[in-house]
């Protein structure tokens, strides 16, 4: 991903703490009258690779906002590079390139096979109930115990 660039480093630079990868059809809602997927479209799906890599890493996103620990997207890009269609099987592969002290920072793929279709980068806040920056929770990015676990 060396066309998304940090202010500090390129993101290509960074060795990736963490990778994980969800696959998804194209369902017919998510495509424009042409049959290509909307723009507003890759957002949601980060977010979803998002939440799988953090359930596959035995967290859970309902636990931590119910114990005030919020996730707020404060950087969002994305570099759209083909178009994905309806019925289309794709990956999001989410990397974990930075956790803490109070931001997260991810870069996606969505690939069609092995076709590049959307890069991708967020940042998150780590956030109190009242808006506040908080510190990111020990063991929420880099595996050990987990915070956002429910019992």
């Amino acid at each position: 991903m060396s066309d998304l660039r940090s202010p500090s480093q390129p993101v290509a630079a960074r060795a990736p703490l963490a990778t994980h990868e969800i696959e998804l059809r194209v369902r017919y809602p998510e495509c424009d009258p042409m049959g290509f997927v909307h723009h507003a479209v890759y957002p949601v799906w980060l977010e979803m690779g998002r939440t799988e890599m953090l359930r596959a890493s035995g967290g859970d996103y309902r636990a931590l906002e119910e114990a005030g620990v919020f996730l707020a997207v404060v950087r969002l890009e994305l570099r759209y590079r083909r178009p994905a269609r309806y019925d289309d099987l794709v990956h999001v592969r989410t990397s974990l390139l930075v956790a803490g002290p109070v931001k997260i920072e991810h870069s996606y793929e969505v690939l069609r096979g092995e076709e590049l279709l959307v890069e991708a980068k967020t940042t998150l806040a780590c956030l109190d109930r009242e808006g506040r920056a908080r510190a990111v929770p020990e063991g929420l990015c880099l595996g050990g115990e987990q915070f956002g676990t429910r019992d």
